[in-house]
């Protein structure tokens, strides 16, 4: 039976690294991902924000429709919440660390915590707010294995590994996984995320991405035969003209997860119940 959780143990020692720091710390930056403010949320957020103060950033604005991260905004606004939306890509970031450094102590640097899950961007948010490329940055989730400090232009920033929850239900974990921030192979394989993104994409009418970016028309099917079409179309063919549904899987989802089909938003602040196992066909 495939695994539902991306867990491994680096993320236990992180989580529990930075539950002994955070009394030593002026504030905590948080970064989710635009395209699923709400999933991409850190397990730690709650227990943190009782301790330290803790503003967000909304990273991939640029893979996110621009509508539905105004209204994220204003809904975490609404909440008394310090929210910037930001495409970290192109280092905009200067209202961000204005606005951080009027918080800093007179007689030292302002210190605080970059947290996430993995893959929303923390490593390149901190190399921005330092002003250097110290901190190890990549796609790969899990790329930041400990718990390291860096310093500059007045910041002094702790750095963490990205930590999910294992406890969250499969369809969160899958979600994850289309997003980048949870690893495919580990949890469920990408043939079948593959058939799960597509009933995903049927669900909340986006398959006009499909036909605008592969010109697949939308049909009455299952997903398995769905997910045959996007590997033909694609040429993930194998002898005798097959489909191979783990290369079409893998293409499906890379494409969707680096925004290569389109804006899109997952989910919209209020929705109840939107990644609850009953309302999707799951085929774990």
């Amino acid at each position: 039976m495939s695994r539902t959780v991306w867990y491994p143990g680096h993320m236990a020692k992180g989580k529990r690294k930075l539950e002994e720091l955070a009394g030593k710390l002026d504030l905590i930056i948080e970064l989710r991902d635009a395209r699923a403010p709400g999933v991409t949320s850190s397990p730690m957020i709650e227990q943190l924000s009782r301790i330290k103060p803790v503003w967000y950033i909304l990273s991939k604005s640029d893979l996110a429709e621009e509508e539905s991260t105004r209204k994220w905004i204003s809904f975490l606004r609404q909440k008394k919440q310090k929210v910037w939306a930001c495409d970290l890509l192109k280092g905009r970031i200067d209202v961000v660390k204005k606005a951080i450094l009027e918080k800093k102590p007179s007689h030292r640097e302002i210190r605080l915590a970059v947290v996430g899950i993995p893959n929303v961007g923390k490593s390149i948010f901190l190399n921005l707010l330092v002003g250097k490329k110290s901190a190890p940055v990549g796609g790969i989730p899990g790329i930041t294995r400990g718990v390291s400090w860096y310093k500059g232009q007045g910041f002094l920033v702790v750095d963490s590994p990205g930590i999910l929850d294992p406890k969250s239900g499969d369809m969160v974990h899958k979600c994850l996984a289309w997003l980048g921030s949870s690893k495919v192979d580990v949890i469920g394989g990408y043939d079948l995320l593959g058939m799960e993104l597509l009933d995903y994409i049927k669900i909340k009418s986006l398959w006009p991405m499909l036909e605008r970016s592969w010109n697949i028309p939308f049909q009455e099917e299952d997903s398995l035969v769905s997910l045959e079409r996007v590997g033909r179309r694609l040429g993930c063919l194998v002898s005798g003209g097959e489909v191979n549904l783990e290369m079409a899987g893998r293409r499906l989802i890379d494409s969707f997860s680096t925004g290569k089909l389109g804006r899109m938003t997952l989910e919209l602040p209020g929705e109840t119940n939107i990644w609850d196992e009953e309302n999707h066909d799951s085929r774990s």
